[in-house]
């Protein structure tokens, strides 16, 4: 499977399961709890396996930083948190730089 499918899989397990996190109530939840854990543990899978053929510095930066964005969505589309200019500016920022990495950093 190509790599890049691996991470597209891994960025969608993270953002599921920080939405888990999220929904666990600091671990009080037994079902959320357990999502997160399976979703976790996807993701971790799956972008050890996009490594296999993606450069490290690549791979962590697109699915941190696209999770993160992702994130960030889903936090304000599912749990009604408040969006600022800052939230967009810091979005907008992350994005870059993973364009940027992958256009031209030291794994091409």
């Amino acid at each position: 499977m190509n790599g890049y499918v691996f991470l597209g899989i891994a960025i969608a397990c993270e953002v599921f399961a920080t939405s888990m996190l999220k929904a666990s109530a600091g671990f009080s939840k037994l079902l959320p709890s357990l999502a997160f854990i399976a979703g976790m543990s996807a993701s971790f899978y799956t972008v050890a396996q996009a490594m296999t053929t993606i450069p490290l510095n690549v791979a962590y930066a697109v699915w941190a930083g696209l999770g993160t964005v992702l994130t960030a969505l889903v936090a304000i589309l599912v749990w009604k948190e408040t969006f600022t200019i800052y939230s967009a500016v810091g979005i907008a920022l992350i994005v870059g730089g993973v364009v940027v990495l992958n256009l031209k950093g030291p794994g091409h």
